[in-house]
């Protein structure tokens, strides 16, 4: 015999033969012959040394524990005290009774939707994850919910959450913003087979979530063959001098081309333009002598029109000086001044001839 004690919050399992012979609580007692005693804090999760449902069959165990079985396609969230605990997976529990206050949610897991019975911060638990999937969707996104390769519904901004499950799925997503696309080094040959390089800018916008994901595989490299195909067209229409001529006119074309179809690929186009031409070397020094030459000629012009007004103006004054003798006169002093205002010093040497030209010349007769 052995005197033993049990501990208040505490249990007591009595085995004899490795059979569980009677359930302790609190308080002293004897062990007879060839029994051996397991203690189990009540406070703590109940973890059996042996098969639970060997333990059942003692009814004195029944009813200290409670007991939960779960389904191969089924979780069970356990409560403590109004708090989260832990999560139960397919197989038989049991709980002790009294000390705790033990609430338990019982989770389909071939209900996908069901995970909007749980809290959101129980899900987003370490527990519950390896049980979860997660997708976002962002402020400026839109996503299609894809079950089984099939649409299943439109969805908004948010985050959602599924069981893991035999069900596959995907959630496809597209940026609802402006967009902008770069069609960088596109050599193109101009209808008189000169060979230029074009930089193309375009803006768009998805406006059709449905055609652009489900009805169009990769919409977006579409989109960028179909300005490609269209700049190539309208540019392979015009003369090189046609082109430099009319620039504005390509983005104007390129954007009236395609709008249509891209709307097929569930896209509005915005906006679009030529960042650069690039011409070959040849081409470029060509121009560019071109660009001399029509400068050179626009300064000689320039010039003989100011020489022929110059000339014009001299002959209109010759004739009013030619019919006034007065105005001759005042013109004769208005150079006799400004060459006086060039002279600081008059040197004379000879006889008063020279005095007397002078005179003539400064003083008014």
């Amino acid at each position: 015999m052995k005197r033993i004690h049990v501990n208040t919050n505490s249990a007591g399992l009595v085995y004899k033969n490795g059979e569980l012979k009677r359930t302790l609580t609190a308080g002293g007692y004897w062990l007879g012959f060839g029994e051996k005693m397991e203690v189990y804090d009540m406070s703590k999760t109940f973890i059996a040394s042996v098969e639970l449902d060997v333990l059942l069959l003692n009814e004195d165990f029944r009813g200290l524990v409670d007991v939960i079985e779960v389904k191969d396609n089924e979780l069970v969230l356990v409560y403590q005290n109004g708090n989260f605990k832990q999560v139960l997976v397919a197989g038989k529990y049991a709980f002790w009774k009294g000390l705790n206050n033990y609430s338990f949610v019982r989770a389909d897991l071939s209900d996908d939707e069901s995970t909007a019975l749980i809290d959101r911060n129980t899900l987003g638990k370490s527990q519950l994850s390896v049980h979860t999937r997660s997708f976002t969707v962002e402020t400026y996104e839109k996503g299609l919910l894809m079950k089984d390769g099939k649409m299943e519904r439109m969805l908004e901004p948010g985050t959602y959450t599924w069981w893991k499950n035999s069900t596959l799925i995907q959630v496809l997503k597209t940026d609802m913003r402006q967009l902008n696309m770069e069609i960088i080094g596109q050599e193109i040959l101009t209808k008189d087979k000169a060979q230029l390089r074009i930089n193309f800018t375009v803006q768009y916008k998805v406006t059709d979530v449905k055609k652009a994901l489900l009805e169009n595989k990769d919409f977006d490299k579409q989109l960028y063959v179909l300005i490609q195909l269209a700049l190539r067209a309208f540019v392979g229409r015009m003369t090189f001098d046609e082109l430099m001529e009319h620039k504005e006119k390509i983005s104007e074309q390129v954007l009236a081309d395609s709008s249509s179809k891209a709307s097929g690929l569930g896209v509005e186009l915005l906006n679009c333009g030529v960042k650069d031409i690039v011409l070959p070397g040849d081409v470029k020094e060509i121009m560019n002598q071109v660009l001399i030459a029509e400068k050179r000629a626009q300064a000689n012009l320039i010039t003989r029109r100011e020489e022929t007004a110059s000339a014009r103006s001299l002959l209109n004054t010759a004739k009013l000086m030619e019919d006034n003798a007065m105005l001759y006169k005042l013109k004769e002093m208005e150079y006799v001044e400004k060459i006086a205002e060039k002279i600081n010093t008059i040197s004379l040497s000879g006889s008063g001839q020279i005095v007397d030209q002078l005179k003539q010349i400064f003083v008014k007769s």
